[in-house]
């Protein structure tokens, strides 16, 4: 994975989870889509990345 996409995952996930931190003050409802979307984000990059090393030959 590049280092753009790997930044890119990693930066929107934090502020997904900020977002989601705050929020619980706010609406329960909100800080659980929040948290949803979040963690939904990172299996998302997680799966990028496998994609990408199955396509370059890569085992590990």
């Amino acid at each position: 994975m590049s280092k753009m996409l790997s930044a890119w995952f990693a930066v929107s996930s934090i502020v997904l989870l900020l977002l989601c931190a705050i929020a619980i003050s706010y609406s329960a409802w909100l800080a659980i889509l929040l948290g949803v979307l979040g963690v939904a984000n990172i299996g998302w990059g997680f799966v990028i990345k496998a994609r990408q090393n199955r396509r370059q030959g890569n085992t590990v």
